[in-house]
Formats: C-alpha cells, structure tokens, sequence
C-alpha cells in the first residue's frame, strides 16, 4: 500500500505539471518583447541552413548566443510547426528543472521532501509564468539547476558510498552549456564556495576531496561544453577577415556579457530591488518565510551541508545580481528552485501550523476576489474603461471576453476551494492550477490576436496580393516573423529615418513595390492622402506605401522620442 500510494502521488504531481506547464502548447504565437526575436531568429536558421552564426533580418544577431534558438529550429525540424517548436524548449526545460529538485529531495531526504520541493517550485508565480514562455530564462534555469545537481550529489549523495567523478564532471559540464546559453550560466560554479568552507570546518555529510587530478575533470568538462559552440565560432568568424563577424564576437563575447553586468544600460534599481521581488514574485512558496527562517538557522547551527549548499548559493547569485545598477526580476530566477529544495523538508511541518494554513487560505481567497473583481469592474463598471481596454489591446472580440475569462478563472477558484475546504493548501494550489490552465487553454485563443502581429501581416498580404514585392520600415521581429513572403529590410537597428531614407529609392525602382511602416515614422516624407492605413498590432499603427506616398526631395528626420528598436 505505501509503494502505491507514493507512485500515486508521484504521478499526481506530473500529471498536474503537464497540465499546468503545457495547457495552451500550440495555441498562440510568439509574443512581444522576446518571443518574436527568439522565433526569428530559429526561423532564419532553418531557412538560411547558418545555425552557427544568427541573424536578424539581413544583421547578426549578437545580444544572445544561439542555444535557445537551436533548440527552436531543431524542434521545428522535428515537428514542423512553429507554435509548437517555438515554446518546446522552455516546456521541456522547466520540467527537466522540476525533476532536478524532485530527485534532490528525494535523495538527500526523502522521496516526500522532494515532491514538497516539486510542489513549491511548480507553483512558485515567477517559475510558472516563465515557464509558459519562450525566452532563454527556463533553459538557463535548467542548466544551472542541473549543474547544480550534479554537484550537490557529488559533495552531498552520501549513498554512492565512494566518490561519484559522474556527478562532478556533470555539474561542470552542464555549468558550460548553460554559460553558452546566457553568460550567468557559470554562477553554478559558485556552489563549490559553501562546499569548500563546509570540508575545511569539517561539517558532517560533506565530502571533501582530497586532492586528486580527477579534479581536473571538471574544468575540462566545462570548457569541453563551451567549446561546443565557442570553437567552430571563432574559427569561422575570424577566418573569414569581415569586420561585421570581428563586430559580433567582440559583442557577444564582452560587450553582451562583462560591459553589460559592469556597465549595465537599461531596468535600473536599486541594491535591495530584488529584496522586493522574491516575497512578491516567488509566493507561494515564500508565504512560509517567517517559520523557515529560525528552523534554517538552527539547522546551519548543527552544520547541516544540506542546507548550507543550497541557501548560501542563493544568498550569492543574490548579492551577485544587486551590484550592477541595471536589474531584472526574471535575473535571479535560477536560484528559486535551490530555495524551494531547502524549504522542503521543513513544509510537512510548516503546512500543519495555523497561521501558515491561514496565509494560504487567504492568499487563495484574494486570488479568486482578484478574478471576480476584476472581471464584474470589465462587465458593468465604466462602459469607457471597457472601451479604452479593448482600444489600447486590440482585442477584437472586445474586453467582454477577458472579463468572462477571468470570471471563469473565479468560479474554478470558488469550486477548488469548496471542495478542499478544510485542506488550505491543496485549495490554494488548486486555484492556482486552474488559473494557470484556463490562462493557456483559453487565454492564450484570446490575447494572440493582439498580442502576436499576425492578423496584420495576414491583413497586409491579403492587400497586396501574392506577386507583389513587400518591404518593411521601423518593423518589429514580429512583423518579418509573420510575414507571408520574404521582406526587404533595411537592417534592424539601424535609425529608423534611415531606414526609410533607404527604402526611398527602392519604391521608386518599381511603383509595384509596397513599404510596411511604422506611424511614428512617416513625418515628414511620407503623404498621408497617399498611404493607405495597414492597420494595428501590439498598440502601434502602421500604414502601407508605395512611391506615390513619397514626398518629393525629402530628406528624412530623426523621430524624436524614439527608444530604439528593441524597445515594446
């Protein structure tokens, strides 16, 4: 009866995963700011058959290197659909880091435990919401988480009974490929600092290595990884003498990762911004704070490694992203599964206090309010907050249907809590996992409209006609990622009075030719009378022209006010 009942709750808790993580998978496209970027990206290396060097539009793409990407594309060419190959990666990446920490638990203390440490991180908000969406935060978390891993089982799993160079050379090896995939990736490496402190004071459960040349395995199987697209890189690059490739490799390679963290240009905050995001960002695993902290402490007072490890290596990819000035909450997100691996072992006992049973009723109950609320205020509050909602969104079926939505999500609460009325925390992640569902089954039908270019692009091929040459100005990723045929563009981050100064000639060539451009562009050189309006996506406006549109002599201005390209 025990077996069965631990393979029953351990199949609840994947089957809940699945439906939680992969509810809407196929149903929307890529959505601003990143998803699109990302798509485009894939989508040119399939096209193109260049997987080694990625571009946008006619550009190399340096801001990121291309694992994310790679793994979009190959999906695709497994698959054959975008909207699945698009969100694959970060879909099997966050289940890769929920068995991480699952199996952790599991070994470092019970098979318990690490469902407890399962349940916290799948129901963590950050986790969950990022999860659902394809940007390189779910694969670089799964990298380090699985880096982590192997470390923690190498210093930690005392079951091996020897010393296990597998999971060293693992924790190496994956710390690489997630350094490969985002620069941070190499922060795994920092859990070797609270294991190193915990065998020079002699703490109980940590193996200490002695000095041993198998150490040298790791290293190797780090730059081993890294090599993996770092070595044909640079071989290509610069042997191939162009200043464009010589531009992206000192991009990618400094500029994008040492110039970003020391001289950091965008999201400024201050040094205890991320202080506010964790008890915000990672409810409701965090609700238990307040127990965890003493019980932590005492249990760092027995020198217990298997706190130690985890909670210092949160403390110091912490520290490490407060110090530039530039932050993200999405930045510390890998070190949210080592917390909920520490929290736990103490949640059995937490979850049976009063007030913690109160914290998670109530949080339930303001999630649910928060849906009927907002969605009642959507049906019969001011008709022009509904109207300006729908207007600045693009909703074409109108606000209505988000206010039912979100009314739906409220009754699906109001249910889960009925029926686990005298258990608060299966109600409250029960809520949770409706929200989350009906978010991707019938949210994601809703917002793709408005949230995706792809009825624009639809819209402008359908006017156009097939044989009819299109060019885009001041364009988003989005708008060449769905366009139906190949766009001229005139480079992407290029100044967008540029661009149109360019694509001035191009129209001229042949007055069959149409520009797809932005509004905020078109002043002063383009006639208004002339154009023709193209219609609206993601609350920008953009207008088709052709040579006749043209005003003659002008000389395109810089728009002012502009914020860059890669500004949504």
């Amino acid at each position: 009866m025990h077996k069965t009942r631990a393979a029953r709750e351990t199949w609840l808790f994947w089957l809940v995963a699945v439906l939680v993580i992969g509810a809407g998978l196929g149903l929307r496209d890529p959505w601003p700011a990143d998803e699109p970027r990302f798509a485009l990206v894939a989508k040119q290396m399939v096209e193109s058959g260049d997987w080694l060097f990625p571009h946008r539009g006619v550009e190399l793409y340096s801001d990121k290197p291309p694992m994310l990407m790679w793994l979009q594309a190959a999906a695709y060419e497994l698959l054959r659909n975008w909207r699945v190959a698009f969100l694959l990666p970060s879909l099997l990446a966050t289940f890769g880091t929920l068995w991480c920490v699952v199996d952790l638990g599991r070994r470092l203390w019970t098979r318990r435990v690490g469902l407890y440490a399962g349940w916290a991180l799948l129901f963590a908000l950050q986790f969950t919401y990022q999860a659902k969406k394809a940007q390189i935060d779910p694969l670089v978390t799964f990298w380090i988480t699985l880096a982590n891993y192997g470390l923690l089982r190498f210093f930690l799993d005392s079951r091996e009974g020897r010393t296990n160079w597998r999971y060293w050379m693992l924790g190496w090896f994956a710390a690489g490929l997630g350094t490969i995939t985002k620069g941070v990736g190499v922060l795994a490496l920092a859990m070797l600092l609270p294991a190193l402190y915990a065998g020079w004071r002699g703490w109980p459960r940590i193996r200490e290595p002695a000095l041993d040349l198998r150490l040298l395995l790791g290293p190797l199987a780090f730059v081993a990884a890294a090599a993996l697209w770092l070595a044909p890189m640079l071989s290509v690059a610069l042997s191939r003498h162009d200043p464009a490739f010589a531009a992206y490799v000192q991009d990618i390679l400094f500029h994008q990762t040492a110039g970003r963290y020391a001289k950091s240009w965008d999201h400024p905050h201050s040094p205890l911004y991320y202080l506010g995001v964790m008890p915000s960002m990672w409810i409701p695993p965090l609700l238990a704070l307040p127990w965890a902290l003493p019980a932590w402490w005492r249990r760092l007072k027995r020198r217990d490694a298997r706190y130690l490890l985890p909670l210092a290596w949160w403390v110091l990819v912490v520290v490490f992203f407060s110090i530039p000035h530039g932050k993200r909450d999405v930045y510390i997100m890998p070190a949210l599964p080592m917390a909920c691996l520490a929290l736990a072992p103490l949640l059995p006992g937490i979850v049976r206090k009063a007030w913690p049973r109160r914290l998670a009723w109530t949080f339930a109950l303001a999630l649910v309010a928060a849906c009927i609320g907002a969605g009642l205020a959507m049906l019969f509050g001011n008709p022009s907050f509904e109207a300006r909602f729908a207007v600045e969104r693009g909703f074409e079926p109108g606000a209505s249907a988000v206010a039912w939505l979100l009314l739906a999500m409220g009754a699906w609460g109001i249910a889960g809590m009925l029926w686990f009325r005298r258990q608060p925390v299966p109600a409250m992640l029960s809520v949770l996992a409706g929200l989350w569902v009906l978010y991707g089954i019938a949210g994601y039908a809703l917002l793709n409209p408005s949230g995706s270019a792809r009825g624009l692009m639809q819209d402008v091929g359908e006017r156009i006609g097939p044989r009819t040459e299109l060019g885009l100005v001041a364009w988003k990723e989005q708008n060449l990622l769905m366009a139906d045929r190949p766009a001229k563009t005139w480079g992407f981050v290029m100044p967008p009075h540029e661009q149109l100064a360019a694509a001035m000639p191009w129209l001229r060539a042949d007055p069959t030719r149409k520009v797809l451009i932005l509004q905020a562009v078109m002043e002063p050189c383009v006639d208004r009378a002339h154009a023709q309006f193209a219609g609206v996506a993601n609350r920008r406006r953009w207008w088709l022209i052709d040579a006749s549109a043209l005003r003659p002599g002008c000389v395109p201005t810089p728009v002012q006010g502009w914020r860059g390209p890669d500004y949504d």
